[in-house]
């Protein structure tokens, strides 16, 4: 009964982290509803082979390092779907569902590593961090001489090019394809305020 009891409060504490995970801190900034099933559902599966592996006795250790290691190789990231940021709040439901699993570890180290977690995962997603810092693929229908030449395409397409890869280049169709970081001008490009039609239009003849 004592087991059951630790397990229920650490798969509570688990629950809350993973709640406050995906729906406080992913959903409002990514809005993608169809990866809280998998995030929620990752979670509380690795909680539950990790807390069903270590009530095995003797080679235990051995069968917990195998189980999460056949549950983690059919995990595929490799999605073009999936940006990399998503790719992290999916590393930090594991970890928190494999901290929380495990039975020996004490409720409060849990509770204090799943904040940690979720302190960092906060902070390092947050809007307000290199907020105009972009990341884009652009086409460009031209082919540029040198780096010179590409870079003012870029700002004046863009704004101010941090860094930048050619992807490709086409000689005959005459297209560049540059994948580029930059930073967003502060005010918007192409914003041109309306000018006042001149008095004499206005007056009638």
């Amino acid at each position: 009964m004592e087991s059951l009891r630790h397990l229920a409060v650490h798969l509570a504490v688990d629950l809350a982290a993973v709640s406050l995970l995906t729906f406080a801190v992913y959903y409002p900034r990514h809005r993608r509803r169809d990866l809280l099933p998998a995030y929620l559902a990752l979670n509380v599966a690795l909680f539950t082979v990790v807390a069903a592996l270590a009530q095995v006795g003797g080679s235990g250790g051995m069968a917990l390092g195998f189980g999460l290691f056949g549950v983690l190789s059919i995990i595929r990231l490799r999605s073009d779907a999936i940006q990399h940021e998503e790719v992290a709040y999916y590393f930090t439901t594991l970890v928190l569902g494999l901290i929380c699993g495990l039975p020996n570890l004490r409720l409060t180290h849990a509770a204090a590593f799943a904040a940690v977690l979720l302190a960092v995962v906060y902070l390092a997603d947050h809007p307000r961090l290199f907020a105009r810092s972009r990341r884009t693929v652009v086409v460009l229908d031209a082919v540029y001489d040198g780096p010179v030449e590409l870079r003012a395409a870029l700002v004046s397409r863009l704004g101010e090019p941090m860094n930048w890869t050619v992807m490709e280049v086409d000689f005959v169709r005459d297209l560049t394809v540059v994948d580029v970081r930059y930073r967003e001008p502060l005010e918007p490009r192409g914003k041109i305020a309306a000018a006042p039609a001149p008095e004499s239009a206005l007056e009638a003849a």
